[in-house]
């Protein structure tokens, strides 16, 4: 008995020290490690070991987590036409190139090459196998993102300087400009309020509350966020959308604890741009684009805030709708508290005068100089315990 205690105990203590060794990088073999790949197990100690402890590694990766959202594609006409697109200005870049370096072979066959030139559908199973490791290897190194076309948000184009609605918040007849762009541009821009918009005492008998202002900021943010993230097309999956936006915004997520100060729904928009759901999309970086975003639109003034908001309830109604057709209870029931806060927001901003949006344009200005103090150095960011007094600093760069 003795024995089988002694040996008890001897376990005990070796497995206690051996949670205490500390692994080496594998990869600089300089600092110890805190991370292992989730695809080969290596240990590593930062993000740039980790890009650089095998290119085939990552690079499979990438591709086998792009290919897998490629497949999930639904095959509508829109979807063809536009991996159509990208595949022949891919051909056309890839040719250049070969000609440049005198190389003879090419990344498609003749047969796929006069295919894509005369437009016939093309899917992934119509090509080859080298043919198809070609393309992979496109997509896993980044390089058939260079064929797709760059985004531009319609908030930045000249027609949306001259939004203008009725004195009632419906839409007018758009108007007609010589410059035929300019005319193609105002397609970009999101149509206003089909149906007259009620004052908000019809729809509240207590007075607004004096952090709608916040709120607002909160909801433009989310939305400006997904649109950038969705190259401007919300369309292709509006509930995955509609359900981003509720995940950036605390206001439509409907989480407990609401933002007070301008400074404190900053922080929190840039907490969850940086987050390990998005950080993708370029943390810290992108999230201070995307204020800029806000600031801009805020200056075009009230009628441009209320198209904004109108495209948002469309994006959040349309995913509501998928929602319920594929029974996602939970899901629509917050979906639809979001319509209804987009309508009486859209409403309420309806009401303000012109000479709101400028100091309001200021006061977030202001308060994205704090959150940057705040963050410190352009990089990741993460909340700081939840006991933190409201308005302070809540983010700090993680090393």
């Amino acid at each position: 008995m003795s024995d089988n205690i002694l040996i008890s105990e001897a376990s005990s203590k070796s497995a206690d020290f051996n949670t205490n060794i500390r692994v080496i990088c594998r990869v600089c073999e300089k600092q110890f490690s805190k991370y292992t790949c989730p695809r080969c197990n290596v240990r590593y100690c930062s993000f740039h070991c980790y890009k650089s402890h095998s290119h085939r590694c990552t690079e499979s990766f990438m591709r086998d987590n792009v290919m897998g959202e490629l497949q999930q594609i639904q095959p509508d006409e829109e979807n063809k036409s536009k991996m159509l697109d990208i595949l022949k200005r891919f051909h056309e870049e890839n040719e250049a190139d070969s000609l440049d370096e005198d190389e003879t072979d090419t990344s498609f066959s003749e047969e796929t090459i006069q295919k894509i030139l005369s437009g016939a559908q093309i899917s992934l199973n119509d090509l080859s196998f080298e043919e198809k490791k070609h393309f992979q290897r496109a997509i896993a190194s980044g390089e058939l993102s260079k064929s797709i076309q760059p985004w531009d948000p319609w908030w930045l184009k000249p027609s949306a300087k001259r939004i203008s609605l009725s004195p009632d918040g419906t839409q007018l007849v758009l108007p007609i400009s010589n410059n035929e762009s300019e005319n193609d541009n105002w397609h970009d821009v999101p149509r206003g309020p089909e149906i007259p918009l009620p004052p908000i005492s019809r729809l509240t008998s207590s007075d607004p509350s004096p952090l709608l202002p916040i709120h607002l900021i909160d909801v433009m943010y989310s939305y400006c966020f997904t649109l950038r993230l969705y190259n401007g097309d919300w369309k292709t999956d509006p509930l995955e959308a509609s359900t981003m936006v509720l995940s950036i915004s605390s206001v439509l997520g409907q989480q407990q604890r609401q933002p007070e100060t301008m400074l404190e729904a900053l922080l929190h928009c840039l907490e969850r741009t940086c987050s390990n759901s998005y950080k993708h999309a370029g943390g810290l970086r992108f999230g201070l684009r995307v204020l800029e975003d806000v600031i801009g639109l805020l200056c075009l003034g009230g009628d441009a805030l209320v198209c904004l908001l109108c495209d948002v309830r469309r994006l959040v109604e349309t995913g509501e709708r998928e929602a319920k057709a594929e029974r996602i209870g939970k899901t629509r029931s917050k979906l639809r508290f979001a319509e209804r806060k987009v309508y009486f927001l859209m409403c309420w901003v309806h009401e303000q005068g012109g000479e709101v949006w400028g100091p309001l344009a200021g006061i977030v200005e202001t308060e994205k100089v704090r959150a940057m103090e705040c963050a410190g150095k352009m990089g990741g960011v993460r909340m700081e315990g939840k006991g933190e007094v409201r308005g302070k600093a809540m983010i700090k760069e993680v090393v």
